[in-house]
């Protein structure tokens, strides 16, 4: 068999898009060619913002059997796995912890898989390769570290071969616990949450507003627009906020990827007055922008969380991903989740600090995510661990 050859790609233009989508297998939307590319060819991923992209790319007799999206970063922003604490702990050491490696989906906080692989190639040994070369990338240009965001639990075995170390977290999620209906699922709730999210979904009728789910060829070319006001809108609103994103992404995503967008919309008197990007694939609806141009009192719960959910059931979608943060959306029937990275850092020093401290943390993951689980507002959740059964993943 031929040996495997490696190379990197500093932008997705430059790859087929169908031998690299070919290696995703369906999987995560946002390992598709299209929404890496997208993001490159807006503008939104460049070097001067802090994302250099250099992809990995394995072949085999001038043929590509293994990927993985990686970028040399000159921040931790968009990440939204936080090793700003890390960053800090190796400035004081001495250690220049910019620039970085990521592997991962810019600015998209959702599980999915990291490195692509052939159907006839084992995957693992793939990934272990993948590993060793991102790891002797940083030794060979002096970097302080690679970072594996939100992959799949799968990927972590392999890594760990390669010298990587794991770290836990957490997001709040909801699945369809055999709901045919809508009313099924909040029937899972205790009398008085059913009665209060009831009373939050009748508000909206009796504000003139009504509120539906757009997907693929529903949604017309003209939506990036609204959809985009909205995103900036929002993200101007916030103190913390930083827009990531601009108008020719949403441009060229709505021209592209229509096949896996849902806009979830909310209109009163013909005019959208808010509304949600959100894509989805594979049983999965991942949350990902929210706005409005007008505050009405529980438009965001509608429009993010019951009509989401709504859509989910009607459509036979298992699991809703809102994204990071919001402990007030347990509230709303979205329990505790674990999630993966994993890192490799090339100072022994702080490898070994990142190391122990890692060791306590996903301890205390441990503890929160049992925690909360056991907190579930869900009759059906608190049964089960009840009976025995595995918390969810």
């Amino acid at each position: 068999m031929a040996e495997l050859t490696v190379r990197i790609a500093k932008r997705l233009a430059d790859v087929s898009r169908a031998d690299w989508d070919a290696l995703a297998h369906g999987q995560s939307p946002f390992l598709e060619w299209d929404w890496l590319s997208s993001l490159e060819e807006a503008g939104c991923v460049r070097p001067e913002r802090g994302w250099a992209a250099h992809h990995i790319l394995v072949e085999q007799d001038g043929r590509l059997v293994g990927a993985c999206p990686v970028y040399l970063k000159g921040n931790s922003e968009g990440e939204f796995v936080f090793d700003h604490q890390w960053a800090y702990a190796a400035e004081r050491a001495g250690v220049a912890y910019y620039p970085k490696l990521l592997v991962g989906v810019p600015f998209t906080p959702a599980t999915g898989a990291r490195f692509l692989y052939a159907a006839d190639h084992d995957r693992d040994a793939l990934i272990r390769v993948m590993g060793g070369v991102l790891a002797q990338l940083c030794r060979d240009n002096g970097l302080s570290s690679v970072h594996v965001n939100f992959c799949l639990p799968e990927e972590r075995e392999p890594l760990r071969d390669a010298g990587f170390v794991e770290r836990v977290g957490m997001q709040y999620q909801w699945r369809n616990h055999g709901y045919a209906t809508f009313d099924d699922y909040l029937t899972e709730f205790k009398s008085k949450r059913r009665t209060k999210i009831r009373r939050e979904i009748r508000e909206m009728a009796d504000e003139g507003i009504t509120i539906r789910a757009l997907s693929g060829a529903d949604i017309g070319d003209d939506m990036a627009g609204t959809m985009f006001q909205l995103y900036q809108l929002h993200v101007n609103k916030l103190y913390w906020g930083r827009q990531y994103l601009n108008r020719a992404f949403f441009d060229l995503i709505v021209e592209r990827f229509k096949r896996n967008l849902c806009f979830v919309v909310a209109e009163r008197e013909g005019r959208v007055i808010a509304g949600t990007f959100n894509v989805q694939k594979n049983g999965v609806f991942y949350g990902r922008y929210w706005g409005a141009l007008e505050e009405v009192r529980h438009l965001h719960f509608n429009v993010c969380y019951y009509e989401a959910i709504r859509h989910c059931i009607d459509t036979g979608i298992q699991r809703f991903e809102p994204g990071a943060g919001g402990e007030f959306k347990q509230l709303r029937g979205f329990d505790p989740a674990a999630t993966y990275s994993m890192h490799h850092l090339s100072h022994p020093g702080l490898r070994q600090a990142v190391t122990d401290y890692l060791v306590e943390e996903r301890q205390h993951m441990d503890l929160v995510i049992d925690r909360v689980t056991m907190d579930s507002k869900l009759r059906l959740v608190r049964e089960g661990l009840a009976e025995g059964n595995p918390k969810p993943e």
